[in-house]
């Protein structure tokens, strides 16, 4: 039995206004986002607010649309392909013990790379990795 996948991308796609944007409104508001996203994540109760505002950072950060992989079967059925999650508790540890604070250097130091040109591509790699740093969340 075939099956095909189709990876998808949700939102604006255009690169000329997705750079306009990241000039005008992405810079500064993705230190906000991630400051404020960071300082929940901290606090235990605004944990699952802070961890869905980490993972839109990308969006906020770039406009960059949101993907995911649509599987059809060959019967016609149609289904969204979650990616496999590192266990809970491995997770949980992890946040503990190191990615509370390693996810604030590693922001801290995408938001300072993305001041000049040539840091540009790497500060959208680390941004984009921010859901990993911080719980090992695969994506």
């Amino acid at each position: 039995m075939t099956t095909t996948t189709i990876r998808e991308r949700q939102g604006l796609g255009m690169l000329l206004l997705r750079l306009l944007y990241f000039f005008l409104v992405g810079l500064w508001l993705s230190g906000i986002w991630a400051a404020i996203a960071w300082v929940l994540c901290v606090t235990i109760i605004g944990l699952p607010l802070g961890l869905w505002m980490l993972n839109r950072l990308p969006q906020i950060t770039t406009l960059q649309p949101e993907t995911r992989d649509l599987v059809i079967t060959a019967t016609g059925e149609t289904y969204v392909r979650d990616v496999p999650q590192h266990n809970f508790i491995i997770r949980a540890l992890y946040f503990f013990a190191i990615g509370w604070w390693f996810s604030a250097i590693w922001m801290s130091l995408a938001w300072a790379l993305s001041a000049s040109i040539i840091g540009l591509p790497i500060s959208f790699w680390m941004f984009n990795r921010v859901p990993a740093i911080i719980t090992l969340q695969r994506s």
